[in-house]
């Protein structure tokens, strides 16, 4: 079977910084940059007349005219399909909790090595989410927090029926679609109408959400020594 093309878009106002990602990313065999744009407000009037969408954008922060958690709202409302990486020099964990919280499915520092963030789009493409440890603890420190209101936390424990949390457990430790069909002996297209009966009971606005809610529930394990 062939390796699907991923399309990929670049939003940051550094023009070396695009330049040298798209030199690595065009690079990779199933990879293909459809466009860049200079800031947020560029990158969605370019989203508008592109005659194709970008899978996967990857997001400068801090950018003129519009920053990159603004842009992620948007997307999130008009482009819901749109898989957002979050590629910055800020390492803050309000930069971190800010970005996951409006919906973005990754989080990657610009010293990130290049093979890191080839990984990193793949896994995105594959699975809707891809967060590394430490990001993952910051996620979980957040929802432990008193100020966290992102998920109820009084939950009913019978809102999801036993093959939903099967399925939820699954995507949690990133499992795709037809790994997850292949496990539990179900068709792909049953998989997905479990998952989106899963965005529905429990708010997510995507399959990141998901994964933050199977923190929540102890559905995820993180390394105690992180």
């Amino acid at each position: 079977m062939d390796t699907p093309i991923i399309k990929i878009a670049i939003a940051d106002d550094e023009a070396l910084f695009r330049a040298g990602m798209s030199f690595i990313l065009t690079r990779v065999k199933n990879f293909e940059i459809i466009f860049e744009a200079e800031n947020g407000a560029d990158l969605l009037e370019k989203l508008k007349i592109a005659p194709e969408k970008p899978d996967v954008i990857l997001m400068d922060l801090k950018m003129p005219s519009l920053n990159g958690v603004e842009s992620t709202k948007i997307l999130q409302k008009e482009y819901p399909e749109i898989k957002v990486i979050a590629v910055t020099s800020y390492d803050g964990k309000s930069f971190i909790t800010n970005m996951i919280d409006v919906g973005a499915s990754s989080y990657l520092l610009k010293n990130t090595s290049p093979k890191v963030v080839v990984h990193t789009i793949n896994e995105v493409y594959d699975k809707g989410f891809y967060y590394d440890e430490r990001v993952l603890k910051i996620i979980h420190e957040n929802l432990l927090s008193a100020k966290s209101k992102r998920i109820k936390s009084d939950l009913d424990n019978n809102l999801l029926t036993k093959r939903e949390k099967e399925i939820l457990e699954l995507i949690c430790n990133q499992y795709t679609t037809n790994e997850i069909a292949d496990k539990l002996f179900i068709s792909p297209r049953t998989v997905e109408g479990h998952r989106n009966n899963l965005l529905l009971k429990t708010e997510s606005k995507n399959v990141a959400g998901l994964v933050i809610y199977g923190i929540q529930k102890k559905l995820i394990e993180l390394s105690p020594d992180f």
